[in-house]
């Protein structure tokens, strides 16, 4: 008997090593199996029991096993858990404390631990925490995870915000230090730029400007004087601020609030470019051509400032474009009215050149959200780029090609570059490209003026199908320690110093530039503060998404019920449907492919050609405007749900 057990026992073994391996990823459902699906693509149903040991996301190792010639798998081992740093909501099981990770997939209670000095005492029921998985199920025998951080309690009105930064890593204050400002010892003689007449031009709410901006024409152009803040006069490298400065990187800009990089003292007070206020700042004079472009070498130096007049955007695009009369007095608006009528000048002729000769994209609008003391939304707004918001993009490109330009000469410096298509994607954007009738080979493509120029192309023709059908095969923008071109841009070299408040990087170009002017051996910037800046920037912009969608999903609750019909542009199509972003507000709602049309196996989904077949005729293209009606709005998962309005009589596309 013994013996027949031992075989039954044997057998069973041989068979379990015997049986295929797979290996995948978690894809848990609202019920309680789930599937792992295959690096191919492959799907194989996980029953309950097996469910328990893992969470939705995980990679794990598993075999096939066949039960009444139904295969399932049967887990053996964790790869990766898709849990590590976490939100979640706390919840108490018979006083014991657990946290509900957020994420409707997610759908079970762990068991949790609190970090000291945290205790259990601080939390109540449905709090907002970050926890860390300690122990997995699949790997530990349990779960267990410990709360490191309380961001909330479920009814605070800033929640949006507070979580958004607190899953990015960011900090929700202002910096704080007890250190007293005063200004750094210096080498550089500051000259005296008092009397002359610089402006700022930002929104009316901002309070931290760091860029103010003069101009008058010349026998051969213009001279372009850029003043920009100086915080480096106040703060040391190295010191306890400069330090919080480069951990945060950037001033976080969130719907209705920012975090700044530096202490509110100096970001909204001593640095900022207040009107009729001395302030420190380094300086850049340039002499600009009638073609918009830098002649000669640009001149460096630190002065003292008084900016004479604090604008807006809409102040100086009226004054441009529909003469009507600045919000200034008499004798402020005839000392500063012929610099801005030579500002204008300037954007006008280095537009050209840079849409002639380098890359702009199609203006896009910027979103503001109109918020309540409650933190509500009360009202979104679409703000179109006017005549004022180029004539301080085009001031402040043409400041950061000079930087450029004296950093490189000198070895030194932090830059913005990027590098077009990535190199190992060209060969399909020129099939792609080639296919649409542009004629172009790898060699042109991998230069900067054939990418220029190819992107040039595609702008004039207005081709916003094939321009978003081949961003997926862009590199991204990187901050680099080496000089670069930035095909993004169509520019050999960029170099930003201009929003040094707001932007380490640019902090810490402010001190070489001094170094040089001083005669000092500039420093090398360490490399890793290119890649800090890069992190930073991108927690930033997804802190700002998750924002965003949250404020979304509550401003257009209404929406649904009165079936509100909205213009969209389709920027993203998958295979399970596509994103649209609605015009008029900015929000991106996602239409299911069942949404789209009722026989899905009539429809392909092409995320590779950017296209909606149906039936054998294109219907819908990346870049097409489409008239959507919001259906679904959840909050809880933040999205939104959409579907297109008269999808039987959309047009072939040709």
């Amino acid at each position: 008997m013994l013996q027949n057990l031992e075989l039954l026992k044997q057998l069973k073994n041989d068979l379990q090593e015997s049986a295929p391996r797979i290996e995948g990823q978690i894809k848990a459902t609202e019920k309680s199996y789930g599937f792992l699906e295959t690096d191919k693509g492959k799907s194989y149903f996980v029953p309950p029991p097996e469910m328990r040991k893992v969470l939705h996301g995980d990679r794990v190792q598993a075999r096939l096993v066949s039960n009444d010639g139904k295969e399932s798998a049967e887990l053996e081992s964790l790869s990766e858990s898709a849990l590590i740093r976490f939100i979640g909501r706390v919840c108490f099981f018979k006083n014991k404390l657990q946290v509900m990770p957020e994420h409707h997939l997610l759908n079970r209670a762990l068991n949790a631990s609190i970090q000291a000095p945290l205790t259990k005492d601080q939390f109540n029921e449905g709090d907002w925490v970050v926890a860390l998985l300690e122990k997995h199920a699949l790997r530990d025998g349990k779960f267990q995870t410990e709360i490191i951080q309380r961001i909330a309690s479920s009814d605070d009105k800033n929640l949006p915000w507070l979580i958004s930064l607190a899953r990015h890593k960011l900090s929700a204050d202002a910096p704080v230090t007890e250190t007293p400002f005063e200004l750094q010892p210096e080498s550089l003689a500051r000259l005296d730029l008092t009397d002359l007449p610089l402006v700022t031009i930002d929104s009316p709410s901002t309070r931290d400007m760091d860029d103010a901006i003069h101009a008058e024409a010349n026998a051969n152009g213009w001279r372009l004087t850029v003043a920009i803040a100086d915080p480096s006069a106040y703060v040391a490298a190295d010191s306890d601020v400069d330090q919080i400065a480069k951990e945060r990187g950037y001033t976080t800009y969130l719907p209705g609030r920012n975090i700044p990089m530096l202490p509110r003292t100096l970001s909204d007070e001593l640095c900022s470019l207040q009107p009729n206020e001395k302030r420190p700042a380094l300086c850049c004079q340039i002499q600009i051509n009638q073609a918009g472009t830098p002649e000669g070498e640009p001149e460096f130096f630190t002065a003292w400032i008084s900016s004479k007049a604090k604008l807006s955007y809409d102040e100086v695009s009226n004054w441009l474009e529909l003469d009507e009369p600045l919000q200034q007095t008499a004798e402020t608006s005839a000392l500063i009215e012929a610099p801005l009528k030579a500002l204008g000048d300037i954007a006008q002729a280095s537009l050209k050149w840079r849409t002639e000769n380098a890359v702009v994209f199609k203006d896009r609008p910027d979103y503001r959200f109109k918020l309540d003391s409650d933190g509500q939304v009360t009202a979104i707004f679409a703000e179109q780029r006017r005549s004022a918001h180029k004539l301080v993009e085009e001031t402040m490109i043409l400041a950061n090609i000079s930087a450029a330009r004296f950093l490189s000469s000198h070895n030194t410096g932090i830059y913005n570059t990027h590098i077009g298509f990535e190199p190992e994607k060209i060969a399909d954007v020129v099939t792609i490209a080639n296919e649409q009738g542009y004629k172009t080979d790898a060699e042109t493509l991998g230069s900067l003026s054939g990418y220029a120029a190819f992107r040039r192309t595609l702008i004039s023709a207005g081709n916003d199908w094939l321009d978003a059908r081949l961003r997926r095969f862009q590199g991204y923008v990187h901050t680099r320690t080496q000089p670069a071109p930035h095909y993004g841009m169509g520019l050999e070299g960029y170099a930003t110093w201009t929003s040094p408040i707001r932007k380490y990087s640019d902090m810490v170009n402010h001190r070489l530039i001094k170094q040089i002017l001083s005669g000092e051996a500039p420093q090398q910037p360490d490399e890793a503060i290119g890649e800090l800046m890069d992190q930073q920037r991108q927690s930033s912009r997804l802190a700002e998404r998750d924002t965003c969608h949250w404020l979304y999903t509550r401003f257009l609750k209404p929406a649904v019920e009165e079936a509100t019909v909205f213009d969209g542009e389709i920027f993203d199509i998958s295979r399970g449907g596509m994103r649209v972003r609605l015009l008029e507000n900015g929000a991106a709602p996602f239409i299911p492919g069942s949404m789209i049309h009722k026989d899905r196996k009539a429809m392909t989904m092409d995320n590779n050609s950017g296209q909606v077949i149906i039936e054998g005729v294109t219907r819908y293209r990346l870049g097409d405007q489409v008239k959507v009606q919001l259906i679904k709005v959840d909050e809880e998962r933040r999205s939104l749900i959409a579907r297109p309005i008269q999808e039987e009589t959309t047009k072939p596309k040709d």
